[in-house]
């Protein structure tokens, strides 16, 4: 049987009010349990505490003084039995029968009511009020020296005037009591369904893993689950009762009472530990009445912040490619391939040099998916595809206001979307120097500003740096930090280019011609064309490398796909659909050094065509500067 279904247990503290019981008993049998403590005042307190102690008792019913007291000092619903214009008439009749003269005794205050009665009855009443026993007890004893005979009132005053041997009249009728016993069954029926939300919400708590406490307007604890004792380290029973701020000052809620206002997410430092903290007011009116306190294990919720940037990670944070899937037999590239999983067990910082084209995106996203990171951002960014102060925005992030067009909010950064996976940053060497000191400063301190923003971001990122470029060239001419280069150049990885290791042309040609033509929805095979594009594949020096091969086979399979072109005649076509893989070959008899000189200029003029004639783009495609380009085209070089 639930709580709220149980009889309510009522006591009527008082000596009188006994007589009234065996008249009123059967009526109320069957819904309430009353009962009578015969003691009043401290006595009378004592024995209600060990009542409520034990859970023998639901509310108190008393008149007068005593009644009073026991609102006073009891934590427990008091009712007082209230005395109606016909209670006192009817006292009066009795006392009557005794004297003339009658004292009426309430407590505090004369009652304007009784003043009324006296006039219109002509009776010689002498109306007395008290406020606490030793009054009450005086005043009686000099009733009786005035000559009064009988005085009504509660059951202490009729106590005291039986005392001095003077006739007591009850002021309380069976009605009165009737009353307050229905006002107590009430009282008792509300705190019963209270009690049974209370431990609800109880049961609730237990579970929670968040800490939860809660303390009265003079900070003392009133609640506290399971989960806020272990922060602590000690248990419920020890805390309750005492003062917050005297077990732990960093959670004091004393600023909270003070104030009245609310302190959402603050961080805290509790011994070793970090909490997430919110302060909640608990407010009567205008006035914190008490306030509420949760905490949370600071652990906890970045493993959810983990969690939940895992699960709502836009898709350009992944990364697709694994590293046993790239295509290559060769030395060089087994080589690569192994000494980049190697690289995928550790943290460390790792810099990928390779000429354009040679596959360094490919090999950092297989290395983030073979590490300890792999179910976390994988974010990519090309150092050379945005101008500095683009760029600064989009690595660091920035808040409201921190320049004109600034998006309402703010943004986080790609650090800090890269948080506990990697952060892959590609042309490495093309960063203003700039840009380079802040990214040293969060390589070294762990750490990310924004952009407008006085408070740094803890961040958790593994960097992965890549670039075509001499960087050890480059920091002797000034062009690239020192300190910059060696803390990038932990670990390194150099992939070779493709003319290097012309093992892996076949293999690699033939992935990509079964990729493309299954693209065109070709019945053709990459089996059927390979032989006759492979002896040109072979000669070709591949300077655009690994990218250059993949887009050559995508061009010709475009031409041979359909079933119906004819292979035995693909020699002009191809010489047609890539002239590359045939040069713009030097004159008979001429030097090796002219013969390599001519390749070079049309693989710039190649180059220089698919960058629209932009000499500048072309430059940093090639890895050269632009007067080094510039002087090339005019054969000085």
């Amino acid at each position: 049987m639930s709580s709220a279904s149980k009889k309510p247990k009522i006591w009527v503290a008082g000596f009188s009010l006994t007589g009234f019981l065996p008249e009123i008993l059967p009526d109320y049998a069957a819904v309430a349990e009353l009962r009578v403590v015969n003691k009043i005042f401290e006595e009378g307190v004592g024995a209600a505490r060990d009542l409520l102690a034990s859970g023998d008792a639901d509310v108190f019913i008393a008149t007068g003084a005593n009644g009073a007291y026991l609102k006073e000092h009891l934590d427990a619903p008091v009712v007082q039995i209230k005395v109606s214009g016909f209670d006192i008439l009817h006292a009066l009749r009795r006392a009557r029968q005794v004297s003339e003269r009658i004292a009426i005794f309430s407590y505090q205050a004369i009652s304007a009511e009784l003043e009324e009665i006296k006039e219109i009855l002509k009776l010689d009443i002498e109306q007395c009020f008290y406020t606490t026993a030793e009054d009450a007890r005086e005043r009686v004893q000099q009733l009786a020296r005035d000559g009064f005979r009988v005085i009504v009132g509660s059951s202490m005053i009729n106590r005291i005037a039986a005392e001095v041997g003077l006739a007591g009249v009850f002021l309380y009728s069976a009605e009165a009591v009737r009353r307050a016993l229905d006002d107590a069954i009430d009282l008792a029926r509300v705190a019963r369904v209270e009690e049974t939300r209370r431990e609800w919400l109880n049961a609730s708590l237990l579970r929670l893993a968040e800490g939860v406490v809660a303390v009265d307007g003079d900070e003392r604890i009133q609640s506290a689950n399971p989960a806020f004792a272990r922060l602590l380290g000690v248990s419920v029973e020890w805390a309750l009762g005492r003062r917050l701020s005297e077990l732990a000052p960093e959670l004091s809620l004393a600023r909270t009472l003070r104030s009245g206002e609310a302190e959402p997410e603050q961080v805290v430092r509790v011994g070793g530990r970090i909490l997430i903290t919110n302060r909640l007011p608990i407010l009567e009116g205008e006035r914190a009445a008490g306030a509420v306190l949760t905490c949370q294990d600071a652990n906890a919720i970045q493993r959810a912040d983990r969690s939940l940037r895992v699960q709502n990670r836009p898709r350009q944070f992944v990364a697709k490619y694994q590293l046993a899937r790239i295509v290559g037999a060769s030395p060089q590239t087994v080589q690569a391939k192994a000494v980049a999983a190697r690289y995928a067990a550790v943290d460390a910082t790792l810099l990928i040099s390779g000429e354009s084209g040679t596959g360094k995106e490919l090999y950092a996203q297989g290395i983030h998916n073979a590490s300890r990171r792999s179910g976390a951002p994988f974010v990519a960014v090309n150092c050379a595809a945005f101008a500095e102060s683009l760029l600064e925005s989009e690595l660091f992030g920035y808040e409201e206001g921190a320049f004109t067009g600034a998006r309402k909010g703010g943004k986080a950064g790609l650090f800090e979307a890269a948080h506990t996976g990697t952060l892959f940053l590609d042309e490495i060497g093309e960063m203003p120097l700039a840009l380079q000191a802040k990214l040293l400063r969060v390589l070294q301190e762990k750490e990310v500003l924004r952009l407008g923003s006085t408070d740094p971001t803890p961040i958790d990122v593994r960097i992965l740096a890549a670039t075509h470029r001499d960087l050890r060239r480059m920091v002797g001419e000034g062009q690239f930090r020192e300190d910059l280069f060696y803390r990038l150049n932990i670990l390194n990885l150099h992939l070779p280019p493709l003319r290097e290791r012309p093992a892996d042309i076949a293999a690699l040609a033939g992935h990509f011609l079964d990729a493309a033509l299954q693209r065109l929805g070709a019945t053709r095979t990459g089996a059927e064309l390979l032989p006759r594009l492979l002896p040109h594949l072979a000669a070709y020096p591949w300077p655009g490398n690994i990218r250059e091969l993949e887009n050559i086979v995508e061009r010709v399979s475009v031409f041979l796909a359909p079933p119906d072109a004819a292979l035995q005649e693909s020699e002009a076509l191809l010489r047609a659909i890539v002239p590359e893989l045939f040069g713009a070959e030097p004159p008979p008899h001429a030097p090796l050094k002219a013969s390599s000189r001519a390749g070079e200029l049309a693989h710039i003029r190649r180059v220089l065509g698919e960058c629209g004639g932009d000499q500048s783009k072309a430059a940093q495609k090639l890895g050269i500067s632009r007067t080094t380009l510039w002087r090339k085209l005019r054969g000085k070089a």
